[in-house]
């Protein structure tokens, strides 16, 4: 009740829901550009329609799940202003201009291509058509290495100087950009992407398949997506090792909080399970195993691990909620693996597309890598706490001067309008994937187009029944 009390805390609260309901659209929409491009690919390289089927598939999906990104991202750019405003003006200089760079070469690139993308396949030549995809595709991940960068920023600034009026400046372009945790997050988040994409079209896949066994489209969604987990869930865990490592490195508190650990030891155990007090300054109920975190954490059996008692209390973050956040993410990266694993094995074997068990456990682990980004992302922004820039902002100072009563209704507001849109737009991208793919896919278009105004007569409409029309004299 205190905290629904505090203007801080709800306004911490209105950007964590706002954009708790952006990243799942960019995360899955990444890894779904790249998987276009290589079905794309595949069918050019091939001939093998089947990957076209699918292909145009998964575009409409696409379509509505970049336009429901861009709309759910709009909304926090504002939030810059109306709760975060001294934010804002202290790190103006730096942040902005990364999220121009950001619209001028990422978003830009994507929105140029995307019309040829989806309404150009029957309009421009096959190899224009793969170049748009290839461009939408890498415009995602440009997006990613931009946003990444600036939130890489907040968490290790480098590259500044604190110009007399308080605000942050660029002292080093390169700097800013390729902080110190930058090139870990990076390939983190990236690779989450794909691992979502994979799991979402595996689970749809397996949907299929248990509907019909022999359906061609959904054994290659299957087929693929199980390859990306076998191959890329065990590179995920390497990844977020490194990451980790660096993370120590530049943010023990956050790692301290991450382990539940409160005392520094040598050969720190690896608690699994536990509740953490941040008021008793222990984690209760801890189920341990003896000297595994210091091996994880610095590769040494007896490695030195600070607890939380060796920060000030006042930079605790709050450790509970990073805690388990943390072990969810763990967790889920973990199943992923061993699902890659187990069709492996069952691919081995022959039997990868008459195993109705194996396709159910991938139905339910459909959703599980937008989960995962979740709590990834709960991890790394609630880990950061109390800071918005990490060590030299704290949240406290960077809020609005707003009081309570405007940011709790705008916070009512925004989470009935969400859930009735978003709700909306994924009740309809459930709808999307719950057709069946097959041949009769490659008849219809793979988006339809968009109405003309009045009076708009392209050439390529007169021609579009198969007639020959030469221009002679400036007639048809």
């Amino acid at each position: 009740m205190d905290l629904l009390l505090d203007a801080v805390f709800l306004a911490r609260a209105q950007f964590a829901f706002t954009v708790a309901f952006h990243i799942v659209f960019p995360a899955f929409t990444i890894g779904l550009a790249s998987y276009l491009a290589v079905l794309e690919g595949l069918w050019l390289w091939t001939g093998r329609e089947v990957y076209l089927q699918v292909f145009r598939f998964w575009l409409k999906i696409f379509a509505v799940s970049f336009g429901m990104g861009v709309v759910s991202g709009l909304v926090m750019s504002y939030q810059f202003g109306t709760n975060w405003s001294v934010f804002s003006d202290k790190a103006g200089p730096i942040i902005g201009p990364l999220m121009g760079y950001e619209v001028l070469s990422a978003f830009f690139l994507e929105a140029g291509f995307l019309g040829v993308m989806l309404f150009g396949m029957n309009r421009v030549g096959k190899r224009l058509h793969f170049t748009a995809t290839l461009m939408v595709a890498f415009g995602t991940f440009l997006s990613a290495f931009w946003i990444l960068a600036v939130n890489s920023w907040m968490q290790t600034p480098a590259g500044y100087a604190i110009a007399p009026n308080g605000q942050f400046v660029p002292a080093d372009w390169f700097a800013v950009i390729f902080n110190p945790s930058f090139p870990y997050r990076l390939v983190h988040m990236v690779l989450a992407a794909y691992l979502t994409t994979a799991f979402v079209v595996g689970a749809v896949g397996a949907w299929h398949l248990l509907r019909d066994s022999g359906n061609a489209a959904a054994r290659v969604m299957f087929s693929m997506a199980m390859w990306m987990a076998a191959i890329v869930a065990p590179v995920q865990i390497v990844a977020g090792d490194f990451h980790g490592l660096n993370t120590l490195q530049h943010q023990p508190a956050k790692v301290a909080a991450m382990e539940g650990h409160y005392e520094t030891h040598r050969g720190a155990p690896l608690i699994l399970f536990g509740w953490p007090d941040n008021k008793a300054a222990e984690t209760k109920y801890a189920i341990a195993i003896p000297k595994l975190g210091s091996l994880i954490l610095t590769h040494d059996w007896e490695g030195e691990v600070k607890g939380l008692k060796a920060f000030p209390r006042e930079d605790w973050p709050p450790t509970a909620v990073v805690f388990w956040s943390f072990r969810i993410m763990v967790g889920i990266g973990l199943l992923m693996a061993l699902l890659g694993a187990v069709t492996l094995l069952w691919r081995w074997r022959g039997r990868l597309y008459a195993a109705p068990w194996l396709h159910r456990c991938a139905l339910v682990m459909g959703p599980s890598g937008f989960v995962a980004v979740l709590a990834g992302w709960v991890t790394t922004e609630v880990g950061r706490q109390p800071y918005t820039i990490y060590g030299l902002l704290r949240t406290a100072d960077s809020v609005s001067p707003i009081a309570l009563p405007g940011v709790a209704a705008s916070l009512v507001a925004f989470v009935v309008v969400y859930f009735i849109v978003f709700g909306a737009g994924i009740f309809y991208l459930l709808r999307l994937m719950a057709k069946q793919p097959g041949p009769e896919m490659l008849h219809e278009p793979a988006v339809e187009a968009p109405l003309r105004s009045a009076g708009s007569a392209p050439v390529v409409d007169l021609l579009s029944d198969g007639k020959q029309a030469e221009i002679q004299g400036g007639r048809p």
